[in-house]
């Protein structure tokens, strides 16, 4: 198995806040702010679109309560800087192969031309394998246009099976660190993000996941947490509902955080960085539809349903 690109819906493998938000943050904070940021109307909110998305028939319970927060509260803060529909048409919003044994749902909204926001994207996909088994995947992202260099939100949760996980939670990068030192200490360094990726590794059934893809490599923050999660040998899948509920949710909603702050204190870039930002993020979306989508979904779905699928996602990251 193989996660290749900080940019995919399929893998390679079978309200706005207070104005006065500080522009610096700690983690004492940090730990305190999911609670204060996202108050419990945001968390339990649905979503007036995107309902088959928020059905997550295959997940667990935990998996599922996740991913409903995560989207819920995501979309809920950022509504005002989004357009009011999804772009994905209905035989998009829900796929599946002949079969009926792999199935899709995919939503997106683009951001309001007034925004930093290109679009935010969701999706599940549920897969059979070769052995009889399925994994489920749900992905979150928030993509940023070029006028802001705050980087891009990105969270995956990979039920490989009922006791093995893959987690994948980052803010990754747009500017390369070793020449934007400064790009280093407000995103990453300021933000005490390292903190949470230690918090998690704590947890004694967590173990870094190594990507066998090197450019994966190179495009995660020095940050990003990637690992897995198997509770095969010690209390099986109760331990995994409680680590996803006790450890991943509440970190995941810490990154959140962060990266909404981040976000909506952004600043607008020059028309000089604005370029150098538009040929990265174009470079990256590229790289994310050769390595995964173009040859994994048509392996999952049949090349029409992919065809369908994949015209929406092109048209979507301008590639």
């Amino acid at each position: 198995m193989a996660m290749s690109s900080p940019l995919w819906v399929a893998p390679t493998f079978l309200s706005r806040p207070s104005s006065n938000i500080s522009r610096s943050i700690t983690y004492k904070r940090c730990r305190s702010s999911a609670s204060n940021f996202f108050s419990q109307s945001d968390m339990e909110q649905p979503l007036m679109k995107g309902q088959k998305l928020m059905e997550f028939p295959h997940l667990t319970a935990a998996h599922k309560d996740l991913m409903v927060s995560l989207i819920s509260a995501l979309e809920t803060r950022l509504d005002s800087h989004l357009l009011a529909s999804s772009v994905v048409p209905p035989d998009v919003e829900f796929y599946q192969n002949d079969q009926g044994t792999s199935q899709g749902s995919l939503h997106i909204r683009r951001g309001l031309p007034s925004s930093h926001i290109d679009f935010v994207l969701a999706s599940w996909l549920h897969l059979k394998v070769p052995t009889g088994s399925a994994m489920n995947i749900t992905n979150l992202q928030a993509y940023l246009k070029s006028s802001t260099d705050v980087p891009h939100f990105q969270f995956e949760l990979v039920q490989c099976s009922p006791t093995y996980f893959i987690l994948f939670l980052d803010i990754t990068p747009r500017k390369d660190l070793v020449l934007y030192p400064n790009y280093l200490k407000t995103f990453y360094e300021e933000a005490q993000l390292e903190t949470l990726r230690q918090r998690l590794e704590q947890v004694p059934e967590t173990k870094p996941y190594l990507s066998s893809s090197l450019y994966f490599r190179g495009v995660v923050s020095p940050t990003g947490i990637l690992v897995s999660i198997k509770c095969e040998e010690v209390g099986g899948t109760d331990r995994c509902e409680e680590i996803i509920r006790e450890h991943v949710s509440p970190i995941a909603h810490d990154v959140m955080v962060i990266w909404l702050e981040k976000y909506f204190s952004g600043a607008t870039v020059g028309v000089t960085e604005r370029a150098e930002l538009e040929k990265r993020d174009l470079l990256v979306k590229t790289r994310a539809i050769e390595m995964d989508l173009s040859s994994s979904l048509p392996l999952q779905f049949g090349q029409e349903v992919a065809n369908r699928v994949l015209s929406v996602i092109k048209g979507v990251l301008g590639v």
